[in-house]
């Protein structure tokens, strides 16, 4: 029997970023390249060629929503479409 991802947990798999760390709702910087496993200056390369979703600015913080329902906008949303180009054409 099949079982579902649990995508706001992390007990391991795909989504895997910590030994049972709750993923927070808005990520940060090193909670997304843990996510992608790269390194934190490698995600803000990605935002900047538009190859992921644009994070929020909250103040001087940059978070991005876990998950919205819209791969342009949440990482874990953007994560299980493939990663898709988010370039505004």
């Amino acid at each position: 029997m099949a079982t579902a991802i649990d995508k706001t947990t992390t007990g391991g798999g795909f989504f895997s970023h910590g030994a049972g760390r709750e993923l927070p709702v808005m990520c940060s910087v090193d909670d997304v390249a843990a996510l992608l496993a790269c390194s934190s200056r490698h995600v803000y390369r990605l935002v900047d060629r538009g190859r992921m979703p644009r994070p929020v600015k909250l103040g001087a913080l940059i978070r991005w929503p876990r998950s919205t329902g819209n791969s342009r906008t949440g990482i874990l949303d953007w994560i299980a479409a493939g990663c898709p180009d988010c370039r505004r054409r």
